[in-house]
């Protein structure tokens, strides 16, 4: 195992286990009796989750200015889009131009891929169908009409700069 592996794997089980131990004190409330019983679950379940889920190495610089930035463009494009179905919903004069759209994924299979699916499906309006031969995304939209592709390529763009990388790469 090379030494930037390993460097990745000792930090993702210290902040997975930090996440874990939160979390179990969060269930059992806080009771100092837990402190002992905590650590001792979290350091497994942090060993678990590495030996089960390694370090992608695209997710290995993440930047959390731009992971700001990414998620207040999700929560603002989220109210927009489900304003936009919302009146495409309840309005007869304005229908649903339902349809796929074709996107070109620059991010390779991956975490970080995934992580891209995962994102843009909770957008309204938009859902990840599968993808085409080539790899490339296949988006299920309930307008055709709308920029979608060039919305999916900004939601790429931020996702790769919030996990410190460009488009492209794949460390």
């Amino acid at each position: 195992m090379n030494k930037n592996l390993q460097n990745r794997s000792r930090r993702a089980i210290f902040f997975r286990g930090i996440g874990y131990y939160l979390l179990w004190m969060i269930m059992a409330g806080g009771d100092l009796g837990d402190v002992l019983p905590g650590i001792g679950a979290a350091a497994l379940a942090a060993l678990a989750s590495v030996l089960l889920l390694p370090p992608d190495p695209g997710t290995a610089r993440v930047r959390p200015m731009a992971l700001a930035r990414l998620f207040i463009r999700f929560v603002w494009g989220s109210v927009v889009a489900g304003v936009d179905i919302a009146r495409r919903a309840f309005s007869p004069a304005m229908p649903l131009k339902l349809g796929y759209v074709v996107y070109p994924v620059a991010l390779p299979p991956s975490a970080a891929r995934n992580l891209f699916m995962a994102v843009t499906s909770l957008m309204p309006g938009t859902l990840p169908a599968g993808s085409d031969q080539s790899g490339a995304l296949i988006y299920h939209c309930l307008d055709v009409d709308q920029p979608v592709a060039q919305q999916l390529k900004q939601e790429e763009t931020l996702l790769v700069a919030a996990l410190g990388g460009t488009l492209g790469s794949t460390a």
